[in-house]
């Protein structure tokens, strides 16, 4: 295979570069370096060795998405504006990073021969706040009443904010290349991942954000009660869901996916702290602040039409992922100093 990964230069493209670097694939990373981390992922990624190339580029910019999709077989369209905050403060810089950016990657596709196959990375956010989704609460966390597979692909669509709109727009764009001009793509909707070399922040990562708080002796704000849910998702977990698509693209394509860890990985950011406290022994002083625009109090991922599809479902324990994503932070301190 040759692999074109757009941010491949992040968290999650990092992480897929370095299994398919092992695994002696060819890959092409497409990355401008913006977010913080990413020049240490890549002096990582580099040292792998392999059949590896780094082209340093905006997929706002046409012609640079032109040649880095020249030749290549595969793309995991990752790169991306990926906070919804930050959308909001520039909502103009999110539209042109997420929808302008992935229209070009989609017409440098086309227009290659033979055309390669995209696996999108979307959001669960391309749901919105789902308020007509009946929650309550059950043992001090918000759960779905009538959903206790999670979230199915099958759920409106109702974009919310920005980003939401942003990355719903792209997903559209993308499932509707493969209808109009027969794209090989498939479209991940992805719940909470987390694992090593994720530079969290507050606005996005949060599951990073919390251990490497943690770890540096700092504090949190919680954006709600506390009581909200989220499936979590180890990297590995996703990487293996990506190569599954694309190994059976022949029944992927068209098609939209939930990956998260589902039903049963799931946690409340309540729920976390108390795993940080009481599991490994670190203070974590938190306070209290209003609902975000767009949070949802609830999202869990239904993952049964990957499951049925392409054989996936993830493996990880949180509690395996929690111990090593925190041992990476440990090992990785000066990062975050």
């Amino acid at each position: 295979m040759k692999i074109l990964i757009t941010g491949g230069a992040g968290f999650i493209g990092s992480n897929l570069a370095e299994y398919y670097l092992r695994r002696g694939d060819r890959v092409r990373i497409l990355d401008n370096l913006s977010r913080h981390g990413t020049p240490a992922n890549l002096e990582y990624i580099q040292g792998l060795g392999g059949d590896f190339e780094f082209i340093r580029g905006d997929i706002r910019n046409r012609e640079t998405c032109m040649t880095a999709v020249s030749g290549v077989d595969t793309i995991f369209h990752l790169g991306a504006q990926v906070a919804v905050t930050t959308s909001v403060v520039d909502p103009v810089h999110d539209f042109e990073v997420n929808l302008v950016g992935t229209v070009n990657i989609l017409e440098a596709a086309r227009r290659n021969h033979p055309k390669p196959m995209i696996v999108y990375t979307s959001t669960n956010k391309v749901y919105g706040k789902m308020d007509h989704i009946e929650i309550g609460l059950n043992n001090n966390r918000w759960e779905y009443a009538n959903l206790p597979t999670g979230n199915p692909e099958t759920t409106p669509l109702d974009f919310y904010s920005p980003y939401g709109c942003s990355k719903g727009g792209a997903d559209q764009y993308v499932h509707d290349y493969c209808r109009i001009y027969g794209l090989d793509s498939c479209v991940f909707r992805m719940s909470c991942i987390y694992g090593p070399r994720q530079m969290g922040c507050e606005d996005q990562g949060w599951v990073a954000f919390f251990l490497i708080q943690a770890e540096m002796g700092r504090s949190v704000t919680i954006y709600g009660d506390g009581k909200q849910i989220r499936d979590v998702l180890y990297v590995e977990d996703l990487v293996r869901a990506f190569d599954a698509a694309y190994r059976n693209r022949s029944t992927t394509r068209g098609n939209v996916y939930n990956i998260g860890g589902g039903p049963e990985r799931t946690v409340s950011l309540l729920e976390f702290i108390d795993y940080i406290h009481n599991d490994l022994s670190l203070p974590l002083p938190f306070s209290f602040d209003a609902w975000r625009p767009g949070d949802q109090k609830v999202y869990v991922s239904d993952i049964r039409r990957a499951g049925r599809d392409f054989n996936w479902k993830p493996e990880y324990t949180p509690q395996r992922g929690f111990r090593d994503l925190h041992a990476w932070i440990h090992a990785h301190r000066h990062l975050f100093v």
